[in-house]
């Protein structure tokens, strides 16, 4: 493994890729056809990838969309393409997780058209907020995002304990 501030690098038996840690939330405006200038920070944290283009798709959990820079949705529809499809739940699962699923590309000046149906599902406005989550992009309606990141620190204590508090992590690791 090695790192080099926004990829880490890992080497397996079977591959190598780098793992995205990309930073930022940023607020933006979408115009009439659905069209959002990609903030500029994300270009320069994603320039060695950028011309590979994004996937984007709708979130499992709630109702805004997530896009993938195309080296990690590979990694991700490799896992997903592993469940074994002899079995009803992993179809139905797979079914739903892809359902919407579609490549977008920024045009020659920055923007990114999100897809009407995608657009529709997240509930989004001309007010959006696109929010990092590691190795992907989170397309929130601005009101919605304000909701979602809104929070009781006592409750966020008890979660932060009980998500991480378990971890086996070697200082500096």
């Amino acid at each position: 493994m090695v790192e080099s501030g926004k990829y880490t690098l890992i080497f397996t038996s079977k591959f190598l890729r780098y793992l995205l840690n990309i930073i930022g939330t940023y607020e933006c405006k979408v115009d009439s056809k659905g069209r959002l200038m990609f903030p500029v920070a994300y270009k320069s944290q994603l320039s060695e990838i950028l011309s590979q283009g994004f996937v984007i798709k709708r979130s499992i959990f709630r109702n805004c969309l997530e896009l993938y820079p195309v080296p990690e949705w590979s990694a991700e529809s490799a896992r997903i393409n592993k469940l074994n499809r002899f079995r009803k739940k992993n179809v139905d699962f797979i079914r739903k997780f892809m359902a919407g699923v579609k490549t977008v590309e920024l045009d020659s000046t920055g923007r990114m058209l999100i897809p009407k149906d995608l657009f529709n599902f997240a509930g989004l406005s001309k007010d959006i907020v696109m929010a990092s989550v590691v190795n992907k992009i989170e397309i929130w309606d601005k009101a919605e995002y304000e909701k979602a990141v809104t929070y009781d620190p006592e409750e966020f204590a008890d979660l932060a304990e009980e998500v991480m508090g378990d971890m086996d992590v070697e200082p500096n690791e």
